[in-house]
This record gives structure tokens, sequence and C-alpha cells, in this order.
């Protein structure tokens, strides 16, 4: 499978040939994610939920949302991504069947 690379560059006329450096690359794994914005920027964070250790027993279960890492976006760039991750999705739907969509629970 192709790469995608999302490039913030201005306009693009005739090809260009992208060297990619990821002797500094860190993975980081996330189940969860919250995204807020300014009218400037899309702000992603990216991290953990899980149960809160802190929770009392008996007391109404409770989760924590852990915060990792955070990535910052233009609007331009936020679509493209979009674009890219719904490309990638499609792709993947079409090798192995559809996805669920889960429902966001309810509060009892």
């Amino acid at each position: 499978m192709a790469d995608e690379i999302g490039l913030d560059s201005g306009p693009q006329t005739g090809s260009m040939q992208v060297m990619v450096d990821e002797r500094d690359i860190k993975s980081h794994y996330s189940n969860a994610y919250r995204i807020h914005a300014t009218a400037d920027e899309v702000v992603v964070d990216l991290g953990f939920n899980m149960p809160d250790p802190g929770s009392r027993p008996g007391a109404p279960q409770a989760s924590l949302l852990k915060i990792t890492d955070r990535v910052i976006l233009n609007y331009v760039n936020t679509k493209r991504l979009a674009a890219s991750l719904t490309q990638l999705i499609k792709r993947y739907e079409q090798q192995f069947g559809e996805l669920p969509t889960p429902s966001r629970q309810q509060p009892k």
C-alpha cells in the first residue's frame, strides 16, 4: 500500500520528490482522542481511555482520558488528513468488510 504524504508547501507546479526522514520517529498507541479548535487551527489530543484508578469501590464507574500527545494542524491540512483517512478506511473495508460505527454511550 502506498503511503499518503500531506505537505503544507503551497501551490504545486509539476512533480516534486519528497524525502522522508524517520530516524527520530516515536510510536505511541492511542485508543481515544479529543478534538478542539481555534479560528486558525485544529488541535487533536491523543491518549488512553481507561477506568479511573482513583474510583472508589461502590461508586459509579468512572473513566479517565489520559492525554499523551497533541497534534496541531491548520484547517487545510486537517481537511487533507480527513480525506486521506477516509480513503484508507474505504480500502480497508473493501478488503476486510465494513467496520462497525460505535454509538456513543448515553449517560444513565
